[in-house]
């Protein structure tokens, strides 16, 4: 994962993958929590939470311990009584990382490190890394890589030698592999050069939304929480053969796949990757050209695990992430998930009329969800009726691949067509066929 130029000449330990940490000794966190007022998560499931993350990345929990805060300490985040109580913790457990919860400066990392005598590392960190672990694609990985190195730049001083002694492993993979042989110029060059090729795939994603407009099928957009079966959905609708794991984060570049609906509207149908509680400013940044694609939507899916007992602050996660992306504004149905796992297979309370409830697994409600898409999606097309002569099969079949045909009938040669169609199909027609009527139909 680490650029060949930013390495040292000196030994480099390659990024390892999941299976490669686990036949290797897996290295073992002690997770630190802070309970403090008026948190999004209650402070134990946000553990469990940072526990499957922990899992992610190949990591054993040995151990965890909460900090009831008031105020953060400007120099350890939780004060030096506390750090000593997560030292003994983790010499009991020997433990190799200790993982807080929250966001630590670069000041608090080093001061935590050196109070207990091991890595120290925060929630963003160990996101970042599962990404370097995960990404695939050569977009993904300069996303992630360009991520982490905004991450390491404010944390590349010399007071961080103490870190030579402490080995690789969790948060240190990627271009993390070797901070203390890059110095900061070096870095912003890496960052300047990744920004440019970023800039150049988003220019090429532009360029394929454009081709898309040519044949302007309307984009749907999945979104969710990770985890709360977006894969699986896009799966059971399109049989796009996504990859489905029980675990965070097992998409994260972009599948777009055509799909029918029930009455013949044709759209195009994006999975894309899940987000989370305190997911890193820098990987929202990073991974913007990605996430274009749910901006560009016209309707948004929310996916919810509904069996999940934070269900309702998941929700408000996503919303807040898609609100700092700029889709805030997009309409949205929302999707209750795994309702095969509720008691009865019915939604929680509090969900809401609107709701959907669905099993992406077992196929119940998705019938539902799809009319609801359609539906949703016939208000935004354009009722045309034309006269095609025989010769016009081109602009029929245009209609029929990219809108949804009402009435069709055929007379001397001519064939009638009355078909809802998406506004730019509509302005396509009007080009070839002079005044063409149009009327919105809601």
């Amino acid at each position: 994962m680490c650029p060949r130029h930013l390495r040292s000449r000196g030994d480099v330990r390659p990024v390892r993958t999941r299976a490669q940490t686990t036949a290797a000794k897996q290295e073992r966190a002690i997770l630190v929590g802070a309970e403090r007022p008026r948190m999004l998560l209650p402070v134990t499931e946000s553990l469990a939470e940072l526990a499957r993350l922990t899992d992610t990345a190949g990591l054993v929990v040995a151990g965890q311990t909460v900090q009831p805060l008031r105020r953060i300490h400007p120099a350890t985040f939780v004060g030096a009584g506390k750090v000593d109580e997560i030292r003994a913790l983790a010499d009991d457990k020997q433990a190799d990382v200790a993982i807080f919860d929250d966001p630590l400066s670069p000041a608090q990392q080093r001061n935590l490190e050196k109070g207990c005598g091991r890595k120290v590392i925060d929630r963003s960190a160990l996101i970042l890394d599962i990404f370097a672990q995960r990404a695939r694609s050569l977009e993904g990985k300069m996303q992630v890589e360009l991520a982490q190195l905004q991450y390491l730049l404010p944390r590349l001083t010399r007071q961080w030698t103490h870190l030579s002694r402490l080995g690789g492993g969790v948060g240190t993979r990627g271009p993390g592999e070797t901070q203390l042989e890059v110095d900061r110029r070096r870095v912003r060059e890496r960052i300047a050069q990744l920004r440019r090729r970023l800039r150049d795939v988003e220019r090429t994603r532009g360029l394929h939304r454009h081709e898309r407009s040519t044949v302007p099928f309307p984009t749907v957009a999945l979104v969710g929480y990770t985890n709360s079966g977006k894969s699986t959905l896009m799966n059971t609708l399109t049989r796009a053969d996504v990859l489905v794991e029980d675990r965070l984060f097992a998409t994260l570049d972009p599948t777009i796949r055509k799909l029918r609906l029930p009455e013949g509207l044709t759209v195009l149908l994006a999975d894309t990757v899940g987000f989370i509680h305190k997911l890193p400013h820098q990987l929202v940044e990073a991974f913007k050209s990605t996430l274009e694609e749910v901006r560009a939507a016209e309707l948004l899916v929310h996916v919810v695990d509904a069996a999940h007992p934070t269900w309702a602050e998941q929700m408000r996660v996503v919303e807040d992430v898609l609100a700092e992306i700029g889709a805030g504004d997009r309409p949205v149905l929302l999707a209750l998930n795994k309702i095969d796992l509720l008691p009865a297979g019915q939604p929680p309370p509090g969900a809401g009329p609107d709701a959907i409830p669905i099993s992406a697994r077992t196929g119940a409600g998705v019938r539902a969800l799809l009319a609801a898409v359609e539906t949703r999606l016939s208000c935004g097309l354009e009722r045309v009726r034309c006269a095609l002569p025989s010769g016009r099969g081109d602009l029929l079949s245009l209609l029929k691949r990219a809108g949804r045909v009402v009435e069709e009938y055929y007379r001397d040669g001519v064939v009638t067509v009355t078909a809802l169609v998406p506004p730019k199909v509509a302005g396509q027609l009007r080009k070839q066929l002079p005044g063409l009527a149009a009327e919105r139909p809601c």
